[in-house]
């Protein structure tokens, strides 16, 4: 009996690395590559083409033929030092309270809603494509007179695929609750911080993401943060922020990525900065032993970065450490690094 059972795994083991053509069935895995491009489908004049499309749409590219011309090409930008950083944290600025948290909003979107489920707050309204949450009106132990609900508004964050939670708490006496009306602002901040907290840590306890929601891939409108390269203009960086958010987010980045900041003028909008290229040539040790790796030159700005409002918005570019404009290669890769590092 275990000589038929040695022979029937020999068998298998062989009949494995052959494949399917040892017993007489070709092989297609290799198909694809003999593919060729055919002619798209041509619909009749007088019937509606809308429901066909091309399968695999190729996007334009949001760029023109200056960026694509030949150049030397640099070293590979170093990591967005916000990559490595704790995966979900509770934010201010301004007066204004946010969960930050580094996955795309279409990942997070089922996630939040299963946190709140999960949590005896389950949703009354989920609109995907404007990225908000209201929560049923909900009853606390520690207080017996009102009722509570919850609004989350879910929109793109200004770091790399990420994306921003506010809440907004509303209370009414029990009973009352048809006539209750969103306000401004939380009616207690307290109330809003203690679920913000919730959400926070459940989140952050989550250990895969992998589970992404189709209906929310566009939620909260567009990205905040882009980088535009106009035709008739030097490169930069739009935020659909005001001028202090931007501000702040721009002092966080440009001390990152090889940045050093050496001055800044809050005022005039101009961070004096510095601009290294992270070197793959490592002092030994006989090198810092006779002073190679003492850093004898007092580091000096080489560039300077504006930031100007405009409108509701705010723009960031480079320029030299005299005012002077880069090549359009040279600022476009200045401002990417720049970019990666908002937070």
């Amino acid at each position: 009996m275990s000589k038929i059972i040695s022979n029937a795994i020999i068998f298998i083991f062989i009949c494995s690395l052959t494949g399917c053509g040892w017993l007489g069935l070709r092989d297609r895995g290799e198909d694809y590559l003999l593919s060729e491009e055919t002619a798209p489908t041509v619909v009749p004049a007088e019937m509606d083409s809308v429901v066909l499309g091309q399968a695999y749409p190729i996007p334009q590219i949001k760029t023109n033929s200056e960026q694509l011309s030949s150049y030397d090409v640099p070293r590979p930008l170093a990591a967005s030092v916000n990559t490595f950083e704790q995966l979900v944290k509770i934010q201010s600025f301004d007066e204004r309270r946010w969960v930050l948290i580094n996955i795309a909003p279409g990942e997070l979107w089922p996630r939040l809603r299963g946190v709140l489920n999960r949590s005896g707050v389950p949703s009354a309204l989920a609109e995907g494509s404007s990225g908000i949450i209201e929560t049923v009106w909900v009853t606390f132990n520690s207080d017996e007179e009102n009722s509570h609900r919850f609004r989350f508004n879910i929109t793109p964050g200004v770091q790399v695929d990420s994306t921003e939670i506010t809440a907004l708490h509303n209370q009414v006496v029990r009973g009352s609750e048809e006539d209750g009306l969103w306000p401004e602002t939380s009616d207690d901040d307290q109330r809003e911080l203690d679920i913000m907290t919730l959400v926070a840590n459940e989140l952050a306890e989550e250990s895969n993401f992998a589970s992404v929601s189709l209906l929310a891939q566009d939620i909260g409108g567009s990205a905040k943060v882009d980088i535009l390269s106009p035709q008739v203009a030097d490169p930069y960086i739009r935020i659909k922020l005001g001028f202090d958010r931007s501000w702040a987010s721009l002092v966080y980045s440009s001390d990152r990525g090889g940045f050093t900041t050496i001055d800044k003028d809050r005022s005039e909008g101009i961070i004096f900065v510095n601009f290294t290229e992270a070197s793959s040539e490592e002092i030994g040790f006989f090198g810092k032993l006779f002073g190679g790796g003492k850093d004898e030159d007092i580091i000096k700005a080489n560039y300077q970065v504006l930031m100007q409002a405009v409108g509701s918005d705010t723009e960031i570019r480079i320029v030299d450490d005299s005012g002077n404009g880069l090549t359009r290669a040279d600022a476009l890769r200045l401002l990417t690094v720049i970019r990666s590092n908002l937070s």
